[in-house]
C-alpha cells in the first residue's frame, strides 16, 4: 500500500522568539525531597503533596526517592476472550497485561523477558506516551532505540515518571501489540476534578479470529481486514459465547475511567446510556473539565473521564458502547461492543439505548482540549514553506512520503548507528535530523487519501494548532495554549499542523498508530540533538541486546518482512 502525503518542518532559530522558556524538568527543592506523600482525596483532586493542577509537569518533578521494579514475561497463549479460541501472546499470561502503577516523579525499572517459542518472534516494550526525558534508550522501538529481544533472552528498560495521568505499554516489533502484548499504566498524580473512585484503565481493542499476523497478507494485498469483534477490558461476547465487561457502580458516587484505544484499526465512539462523560485529561495532558454524551478515540489515544451514577431511577443496568466508526473501521460485530455499567450487585442485561451520534473518524473537537497549565506557540512565517530536500541545511523542510517509505533494520538500530559514529543515515531510514536545542519544530501534514490516519509521535507532547480537511487555508486555530498530546487524528483528505520544541535528545519515531500502517513504513524518524543523544546511549546494554538477537538470528535465519518497527 502506498501512502501519499506531505510534511513541513519550520524552525524558530532565534531564542529571543519563544513563548515558552525551554527548561529541563526541575527536582522540588530540597525540603521537598523524598518527603512521604499521601496524595489526594476525593474531594481534594486538584491537589498531589505540595503540588497540585497548576504546577508545570514540565518543568518540575517531584522527587519520590521511590524507584518501583517490575518483571514482565512475554508468553505463548491460546486465549478465548469472546468465547473463540486462538493463539495469542500475552504479558505475564493476561490480556490485558498487567497494570504499572506509579507516582509522579517515581523512577521506574522493568525487565522483560522474551519466553516465546516460535520463530522470528523477537520483541520489545514502548511505553506510549512516555517522553523518556534523556532516556531516549528506553524507548524500547526496535530498529530504533534497540535491536529485537531474542527469545530466552531479556532486557531492562529504566524511565522517570515525569508525567502524571494514563497511558499504556505495548510491544514495538511488527503487530505484536494486536496478537496481546500491551497493558496499563498509571501514574498517580493531581486531577483536574474531583471524583470518588478511581476504575483504572479501561481498554477498548479490536478482536479477530486470525491473528494480526494472518491477517498481514490481506491487509498488504487487499486493504483494510474486516475484523471478528471488539474487546472491553479483554472480553466480550461472540454469537452465544463469551462474557461481557461489567462495572458495579452506587447512587451517587464518581467513578474515575482510564479510557485507552488499544485497538490496530477502530476508531471507537464510547458512551455510556444515559449518563454525561467529564472528560479531565487526554494523552497525559490535564485539561479544563468538559462534559459530553460519548468522545472520540482514535487508535493510541487515551482519555480520562468522570462518570456520575446519577440514574439509577431511569434503570439498574446501563450499556457501555464501544461503537466501531464505519467511515474508517470495519467489523462484524460492529453493534455488540458492549459492557454493562450496574447498580445492582450482579450485572442483567440492560433495555437502554444509545445517545445519538454521527458516524464519523475526527477528534474531539480542539475547542475543548484546554490544556491547565497554559503555554503558547510561536507563529512563524508559513509562506516560507518549500520543498527542499532532506540534505539541505536551511531548516525548512518537506518531506514526500510516496512509493519511499521507511524500511529501516532490526539489527542495526538508529541508536546503534549513532553510537557506532554515523552521521548520515540511509534513505529508506527516513531520518530527518534536528542537531539544535530550543528549536521549533513545525510539520504540516497532508493527506490526499480518503483514510483517517492517528499520527503520533514519541519523546514528545506535540501543540496541535490546525486540524480538518483539505485544503489548509494557512491559519491556525491557536497559537495561545493550544492542545497538547502525542496522539493526533489526520482526517480523510485533510491535513494536521503540529508544533513541538527540540527539548528531547534522541532518536524518536513519527508514525500511523493503525498496525498495518506502520509494518508497512507509515513512519519517519527525527534525530534530535545527535551529540547529546550519542552520550545518553548505554552501550554495553545495547550491544548486549544486539549481540544476542543476532545469535539467534543465525540460529533461525529470520527475515524481516515489514518496515522494521
Amino acid at each position: 500500500m502506498t501512502f501519499h502525503f506531505l510534511i513541513f518542518l519550520a524552525h524558530v532559530l532565534e531564542a529571543v522568539a519563544f513563548s515558552i522558556p525551554l527548561l529541563e524538568p526541575q527536582e522540588a527543592s530540597a525540603s521537598k525531597k523524598a518527603k512521604p506523600c499521601s496524595g489526594n482525596t476525593a474531594s481534594t483532586r486538584q491537589r498531589w503533596c505540595d503540588f497540585n493542577i497548576n504546577t508545570d509537569y514540565t518543568t518540575v518533578v517531584p522527587n519520590t526517592g521511590v524507584t518501583r521494579e517490575y518483571w514482565f514475561s512475554i508468553d505463548q497463549i491460546t486465549i478465548a476472550p469472546d468465547g473463540v479460541p486462538r493463539f495469542a501472546m500475552a504479558v505475564n499470561g493476561t490480556i490485558p497485561g498487567p497494570t504499572i502503577f506509579a507516582n509522579w516523579g517515581d523512577e521506574l525499572v522493568i525487565h522483560v523477558t522474551n519466553h516465546l517459542q516460535a520463530a522470528k518472534n523477537g520483541t520489545s516494550i514502548h511505553w506510549h506516551g512516555i517522553r523518556q526525558h534523556y532516556t531516549n534508550p528506553s524507548d524500547g522501538v526496535v530498529s530504533i532505540t534497540q535491536c529485537p529481544t531474542a527469545p530466552r533472552s531479556s532486557i531492562t528498560y529504566r524511565w522517570r515518571a515525569h508525567q502524571y495521568g494514563s497511558t499504556w505499554y505495548h510491544s514495538h516489533i511488527g503487530l505484536q501489540a494486536w496478537e496481546g502484548v500491551f497493558g496499563g499504566i498509571i501514574i498517580n498524580g493531581p486531577a483536574s476534578a474531583n471524583y470518588n473512585v478511581d476504575k483504572g484503565s479501561l481498554f477498548l481493542t479490536d478482536w479477530s479470529h486470525q491473528t494480526a499476523d494472518e491477517l498481514y497478507t490481506y491487509a498488504q494485498t487487499q486493504g483494510q481486514p474486516t475484523l471478528d469483534n471488539g474487546l472491553i477490558n479483554g472480553t466480550n461476547v461472540y454469537n452465544s459465547t463469551g462474557s461481557r465487561f461489567s462495572m458495579k457502580v452506587n447512587k451517587g458516587e464518581s467513578y474515575r475511567l482510564r479510557i485507552i484505544n488499544a485497538a490496530i484499526d477502530t476508531h471507537w465512539k464510547f458512551m455510556i446510556d444515559n449518563h454525561q462523560l467529564t472528560v479531565i485529561g487526554m494523552d497525559l495532558v490535564p485539561i479544563n473539565p468538559y462534559t459530553t454524551t460519548f468522545i472520540d478515540i482514535g487508535m493510541g489515544q487515551r482519555y480520562d473521564v468522570i462518570v456520575i451514577a446519577n440514574q439509577q431511577k431511569v434503570a439498574k443496568d446501563f450499556w457501555m458502547r464501544s461503537i466501531p466508526q464505519i467511515e474508517c473501521s470495519k467489523n462484524v460485530n460492529v453493534d455488540n461492543i458492549k459492557g454493562i455499567m450496574t447498580y445492582n450487585n450482579k450485572a442483567r442485561t440492560p433495555t437502554t439505548s444509545a445517545f445519538n451520534f454521527t458516524d464519523s473518524c475526527i477528534d474531539e473537537d480542539m475547542s475543548n482540549l484546554v490544556p491547565i497549565v497554559t503555554k503558547s506557540v510561536s507563529s512563524t512565517e508559513w509562506s516560507l514553506m518549500e520543498d527542499v530536500t532532506e540534505t539541505k541545511s536551511n531548516n525548512l523542510f518537506r518531506w514526500h512520503l510516496n512509493t519511499t517509505t521507511l524500511q529501516a533494520n532490526w539489527e542495526d538500530p538508529t541508536l546503534q548507528q549513532i553510537y557506532n559514529g554515523a552521521t548520515t543515515f540511509a534513505q529508506s531510514d527516513a531520518v530527518i535530523q534536528l542537531p539544535r536545542a530550543k528549536e521549533w519544530v513545525y510539520l504540516l501534514i497532508n493527506t490526499t487519501l480518503s483514510v483517517a490516519h492517528p499520527i503520533h509521535l514519541h519523546g514528545h507532547d506535540f501543540f496541535l494548532m490546525a486540524q480538518g480537511k483539505n485544503p489548509w487555508d494557512g491559519s491556525t486555530n491557536c497559537m495561545l495554549n493550544p492542545p497538547r498530546r502525542d496522539t493526533a487524528i489526520l482526517e480523510s483528505t485533510g491535513y494536521l499542523l503540529i508544533a513541538f520544541e527540540t527539548d528531547n535528545p534522541g532518536a524518536w519515531l513519527m508514525h500511523c498508530h493503525i498496525g498495518w500502517h506502520a509494518n508497512e513504513g507509515f513512519a519517519l524518524q527525527f534525530v534530535e540533538r545527535y551529540s547529546e543523544a550519542k552520550k545518553l546511549i548505554d552501550s554495553q546494554a545495547l550491544e548486549e541486546n544486539c549481540a544476542s538477537w543476532k545469535t539467534y538470528d543465525r540460529s533461525y535465519n529470520v527475515k524481516q518482512e515489514d518496515s522494521g518497527i
